[in-house]
């Protein structure tokens, strides 16, 4: 028996929902799913979107290269501010000390000082409340110098004026330029150099650290060269 024709009405609904476009959301589902591969291996998928395999070592490479950088670089920070604070230090020496902080003073003696230098040294120091055994004692002409560990008394014997000058090491600087100066000789010498050679790798690793414009093809190049020609030009304008 044939089934019974449609309605008009059942008809018109059929027709309409063939022909209405699909909705954009829906569009871009079904789009996904046609395009969406199914998910093989990782080796298998690159291989389908045909990333060449230079540029994947490439990457990958450098991938490693700022991994090691970057703990390198955290390594060398104690260093660099030791070997940075002391080279500005260091390089102003001319108008300043480094290493300690200077003052002066003077005092007056009420006693007539003997003629025998050590024991004319007690009798200052006891004078002064100074307790610490003196290093050296010598006379330079009409004075008598008292050598101590952070200071040194100059005394005029026949006045007994007193000229104390003293120095106080400075916080944590002169330890720094005793390292930098390398004062602790052969054994800091490995620490030094191992810093140098860590210095080296973070300044050719970061040359490639970034591919491109902005890496040593691009104005990675421009900075380059502009720190290279600071030195060129200062020691070929100095003559040095």
């Amino acid at each position: 028996m044939a089934d019974p024709p449609a309605r008009p009405s059942e008809a018109r609904e059929r027709a309409k929902n063939q022909d209405a476009p699909a909705r954009p959301s829906e569009a871009r589902e079904r789009a996904k799913n046609q395009d969406e591969p199914a998910r093989p291996s990782v080796a298998r998928e690159r291989a389908k979107t045909g990333e060449p395999r230079r540029r994947r070592l490439g990457a990958t490479a450098r991938t490693w290269l700022r991994a090691i950088h970057r703990d390198v670089g955290y390594s060398a920070v104690g260093l660099t501010f030791v070997y940075a604070a002391s080279g500005i230090a260091v390089n102003h020496v001319a108008d300043w000390d480094p290493n300690f902080t200077h003052a002066t003073r003077t005092h007056e003696l009420s006693t007539r000082l003997v003629d025998d230098d050590q024991a004319a040294s007690r009798q200052v120091l006891a004078t002064l409340g100074i307790r610490e055994p003196p290093r050296e004692v010598y006379r330079e002409g009409d004075e008598l110098e008292i050598l101590l560990e952070h200071r040194t008394l100059h005394v005029v014997a026949a006045t007994g004026h007193v000229v104390e000058e003293a120095q106080r090491p400075r916080l944590l600087l002169r330890a720094a330029n005793w390292l930098h100066l390398n004062r602790g000789k052969k054994a800091w010498s490995y620490f030094a150099d191992a810093y140098a050679a860590a210095l080296l790798f973070l300044a050719t690793s970061g040359m490639f650290m970034l591919p491109g414009r902005k890496g040593l093809l691009g104005r990675g190049a421009v900075f380059m060269l502009l720190g290279a020609s600071i030195p060129i030009l200062y020691v070929t304008l100095a003559r040095g």
